[in-house]
């Protein structure tokens, strides 16, 4: 009974036995089935992928053109040096090894490796941009010896700008895609317009990559390529830009030796002709992949000169506002150009005392005069007459309020008050007594020295509020074909009366005995206006002894020429400079530049040192507040120019 039992048993394990021998083999068979004839193509390919690799081919960038075909931004051959860690052994070996070769801190590769160690394997790992010569044949000839099979040297195309660091701020720098750039669409290790005309117009520019499919070995080296689809160069681009008229510019600030900002263009197309921000910085250290210490040198520089000035520096505008005042005051019929207002010195207002900057006062004057002579109590009083609301309409009209729409990133918003802005800002009312700083620049309002060129344009061609452009032109291969012109934000009909009481005051500011005689050039009826602004109040002035900040003034000078059909308009913006007046004589170089060009003359020159300084005691543009606790109907205001 017990063998009978047994030998059941035994039967039964070896059924379970050859059941699951046969399951086993079954599963194996399904399995070799499924790899070698069900799956048999896609690992026939990754078979092959073994060894043909893509390499990208960067397309060279367009490059850029003054208005005259003057090249501006041109490109170069490069080497860069970079790490497919999908053919390394031994990671850290490579990056000793590559430090060594390349005579280069190892900690710069280690960092920029461990940046990048989140990409797929495949993609090669860029840590040497613009290497010299030397490195490249140093790390060529250890490759041949098989010392260094997973490092790629690749010839590319590197941005190449003035080397004088002309309109850095107009051009701008190119650089690697950021991250958020390359979720947007850029691809990975591409190099992108970051700033300026790179970055609005990177589409143009970039070009198409190509790529080339080529066979390599088991350690990853080139043997034969298979095919190639070679890159298309970007667009070439031809700027607003004058080369002669930039460099005059830029080459005037240095003469006078202050930082600062000029926009200068054609009053009647918006297009620019001359852009400065100063100081500025050379986008070839960006070009060639900026080290570090460079970077943290620009960002704690103190003149910061990252910033662009013309664009994102907002000022106030000092006596230059009293032109907007004007317009406002006469298009509203407030007034006509014989308008006679007393300056006995200062007048009162709300019970507070604004002083003239002229002691004795300039006496009786009409509206013309007052430009010339750029009197604060006759535009006390008009301010005054208008309120507050009246002057940001108009300041809006002639394109001090927000945004230009210039063609270039990151521009602010200008900003001149109204009642319903200090109400949303600061929730507080508006004090009539701070419209009478207002109307003299000073206050709340504060502006870009773009807007102030937009303004001076719209002034000078009688009341068009032009949109400011760099680009001129685009070559797509089948020669130039003019860019579509920007929309004319505002175009508002000045009365004749209107603009010949303008023209005629800025005429005389230059050509008479105003503040602006600086700019004179005879026979070229130059029209301007001087500005000086405080950037504290006095009493705030005296607070601030010994902080170490540069609490001088600002000086603006904004201009056309000729009085009759402008060609030419402008801002010339210097910082701390003190004096608005300062910037007529770079003012006049431009002018000067710009007519030579014109009547095929030979080019101006600047004086081998500036002027003397030929300034009388007082700035004739500058007002000082006497400093009194705001009453009924007052606010504070700052001490202004």
């Amino acid at each position: 009974m017990e063998v009978t039992e047994d030998r059941r048993r035994l039967t039964l394990r070896m059924t379970v036995l050859r059941v699951g021998v046969a399951v086993a083999f079954g599963a194996l068979a399904i399995g070799f089935w499924s790899l070698q004839v069900a799956q048999h193509e896609r690992y026939l390919e990754m078979a092959e992928n073994n060894h043909q690799r893509t390499r990208a081919l960067r397309a060279p960038r367009g490059v850029l053109f003054d208005r005259n075909g003057k090249m501006l931004v041109e490109n170069r051959r490069s080497f860069n040096v970079s790490i497919i860690r999908e053919h390394t052994r031994d990671l850290d070996r490579t990056m000793r090894l590559l430090a060594e070769v390349a005579q280069i801190d190892p900690a710069s590769i280690r960092d920029t490796v461990k940046r990048h160690l989140g990409e797929p394997v495949y993609q090669p790992i860029l840590v040497i941009e613009d290497a010299s010569l030397a490195q490249v044949a140093a790390i060529t000839a250890r490759g041949l010896d098989f010392e260094l099979p997973d490092v790629l040297v690749e010839e590319v195309h590197m941005r190449q700008y003035p080397t004088d660091a002309l309109a850095a701020h107009l051009f701008g720098y190119v650089g690697q895609a950021s991250g958020a750039q390359v979720r947007s669409g850029a691809s990975a290790g591409a190099v992108v317009g970051q700033s300026g005309v790179e970055r609005t117009y990177n589409t143009l520019l970039k070009g198409q990559d190509g790529e080339r499919h080529v066979v390599v070995n088991s350690l990853g080296r080139e043997i034969r390529t298979l095919d190639e689809v070679p890159p298309t160069e970007g667009r070439r681009v031809q700027l607003t830009i004058d080369y002669d008229l930039q460099k005059a510019t830029e080459d005037g600030f240095r003469h006078a030796g202050f930082n600062g900002a000029v926009v200068v263009m054609n009053p009647s197309t918006g297009e620019i002709l001359s852009f400065v921000s100063l100081p500025g910085y050379d986008p070839n250290s960006f070009a060639s992949g900026i080290d570090r210490a460079t970077w943290e040198a620009l960002n704690t520089d103190e003149l910061r000169p990252l910033q662009n000035r013309a664009i994102q520096g907002r000022y106030s505008p000092g006596s230059t506002f009293k032109l907007v005042v004007a317009t406002a005051a006469l298009e509203e019929g407030l007034i006509e150009p014989d308008h006679v207002i007393n300056c006995a010195g200062g007048a009162s207002f709300f019970g507070r005392y604004f002083q003239c900057h002229l002691r004795g006062g300039h006496g009786a004057l009409d509206l013309r005069h007052a430009i010339e002579k750029s009197c604060n109590v006759y535009f006390y009083t008009l301010g005054n007459m208008l309120g507050v609301d009246k002057i940001h309409e108009w300041s809006e009209k002639l394109g001090l309020v927000g945004l230009t729409g210039i063609d270039l990133p990151n521009e602010q918003e200008s900003i001149v008050p109204s009642t319903a802005w200090k109400r949303e800002t600061t929730g507080e009312r508006w004090y009539p007594g701070e419209t009478i700083s207002v109307s003299i620049g000073q206050g709340q309002v504060s502006v870009t020295p773009v807007s102030m060129a937009v303004m001076i344009a719209a002034i000078a061609n009688g009341g068009t509020r032009v949109t400011p452009h760099v680009i001129r032109a685009v070559d797509d291969g089948g020669g130039w074909k003019m860019a579509t012109p920007p929309v004319v934000a505002e175009r508002v009909a000045f009365r004749p009366e209107t603009l010949s009481a303008l023209h005629d005051g800025l005429w005389m500011a230059v050509n008479a005995s105003g503040t602006a005689t600086r700019a004179r050039i005879p026979g070229r009826d130059v029209a301007g206006k001087t500005g000086t602004a405080q950037v504290i109040s006095n009493q705030g002035r005296l607070a601030a002894r010994g902080s170490g900040r540069d609490l001088r003034d600002h000086g603006w000078f904004v201009f056309f020429a000729p009085k009759e059909n402008p060609q030419i308009a402008g801002v010339i913006f210097g910082e701390h400079n003190e004096h608005g007046y300062l910037g007529a004589p770079i003012a006049k170089h431009v002018i000067e530049t710009y007519f030579a060009k014109q009547e095929h003359q030979p080019l101006p020159t600047l004086d081998a040192a500036p002027a003397p300084d030929m300034a009388p005691e007082r700035d004739p543009d500058s007002i000082l507040f006497v400093d009194s606790s705001p009453i009924e109907g007052a606010a504070p205001t700052a001490g202004t120019f």
